[in-house]
């Protein structure tokens, strides 16, 4: 899992398309955000929903949504293009957000998310693979840092927004709901109009279904390493509605819990993109495990928090570890996979990842619900220490 050997003085700079498909995150994720930040507790507290539900909810919507990108993927290696896709994804995102607006119970805003992440699904795997494609050579590292970076700032600017509308609105959570839907709209209409994808390859693959096992085989033996790296990684972060429960349960007020995620991204994003640039020059392992080891020391301080000032600091370092992860475990699948079959294999990582997401969703809302906060982040704890076991078997 190494990084490649650089050569040359000169490095080459990363290209404008990337740029703007990391803006196009940026304003997708403030849209997706301002719902998010605030889902966990319009589920509890306005709803009347259980933290099995909230399980629910956020494991089956990255479940479906990991299913989906499996099959986009595939669909964009065969077809030779990526932004349609793309742009379907991205265009469903944007219009589930009045349905969360006016939900009136709990099965309703399910709903409305397993469309969300249907459409996070259909787009996922083609712009990441569309991201390795525009990446020069040597520097996918840091062209999948920096786009996460880009996601992140939005990530924390949506709950930022979503503060201060609570504020301005007297809390009121449906509001802030509509209004995350001009941003979503805003980045379908910028990746239309100033990305341009490469053209497609003349000896592509003719497109067929269904999907043939020999594709899956083609991917190779250290894809398949990766693949099984970040789906233990997956197991052991629990979704981010959990972080939100564990502050409030430490006295947050609820004007203010999209701060949760406020506090988790700032850290993720100042730390993705320099993880990222790491990476294409050390080990990639080593900053992989140096995640795993961030993640047991979050879950150890949201377990025994004994006030919100630790409880953030526990969430500073959850959003330190997904800095230290998520781009390098990008960066790693698409070193592995061929470029024909790119598409195919982030769907394939994404799918394993969204699994090992639904399941480690519905532990921590059962763990939640029958013994407490401390045994769900415990749980995770112990899940995050065995995959540093197996980062070292994986030699």
């Amino acid at each position: 899992m190494s990084a490649p050997a650089e050569s040359g003085l000169a490095r080459p700079r990363l290209p404008r398309a990337i740029w703007a498909l990391g803006c196009v995150s940026l304003l997708m994720d403030i849209s997706s955000e301002m719902v998010h930040a605030l889902l966990p507790v319009f589920l509890v507290v306005t709803l009347g929903a259980g933290t099995e539900m909230v399980g629910l909810v956020e494991g089956l919507g990255e479940g479906t949504a990991s299913i989906v990108k499996m099959f986009s993927g595939w669909l964009s290696d065969r077809l030779g293009r990526r932004k349609p896709l793309a742009i379907a994804g991205y265009a469903m995102g944007a219009l589930s957000k009045p349905v969360f607006a006016l939900a009136p119970v709990a099965g309703v805003v399910l709903g409305a998310r397993v469309f969300d992440r249907i459409g996070k699904g259909v787009r996922g795997a083609p712009r990441d693979a569309l991201v390795g494609d525009l990446a020069p050579p040597g520097m996918s590292g840091a062209a999948f840092g920096l786009r996460q970076s880009l996601d992140t700032v939005g990530a924390f600017a949506g709950p930022l927004l979503a503060i201060a509308l609570m504020a301005a609105s007297g809390d009121n959570i449906r509001l802030v709901f509509w209004l995350a839907l001009p941003f979503g709209l805003a980045a379908v209409l910028l990746l239309a109009v100033a990305v341009r994808e490469p053209p497609p390859k003349p000896d592509r693959p003719p497109a067929r279904l269904p999907l043939r096992a020999r594709e899956f085989a083609a991917l190779g033996p250290h894809f398949r390493a990766v693949v099984l790296a970040g789906a233990v990684l997956t197991l052991a972060r629990f979704g981010e509605a959990f972080l939100v429960l564990r502050a409030r349960s430490l006295g947050l007020p609820l004007a203010l819990t999209p701060a949760v995620l406020v506090v988790m991204n700032v850290v993720y994003g100042l730390a993705a993109y320099p993880a990222g640039r790491l990476a294409d020059r050390l080990d990639r392992r080593g900053v992989l495990a140096a995640g795993f080891g961030v993640l047991i020391l979050a879950d150890l301080c949201l377990a025994f928090a004994p006030g919100l000032v630790v409880g953030l600091l526990g969430i500073a370092l959850f959003g330190l570890h997904m800095g230290l992860t998520q781009g390098v475990l990008s960066a790693l699948v698409s070193d592995a996979a061929p470029a024909a079959a790119r598409g195919t294999a982030f769907g394939v990582f994404h799918l394993a990842g969204g699994l090992a997401l639904l399941a480690a969703s519905l532990i921590a809302g059962l763990a939640w619900s029958v013994a407490g906060p401390a045994a769900t982040f415990l749980a995770s704890a112990g899940f995050a220490a065995s995959g540093l076991v197996l980062l070292r078997l994986l030699g």
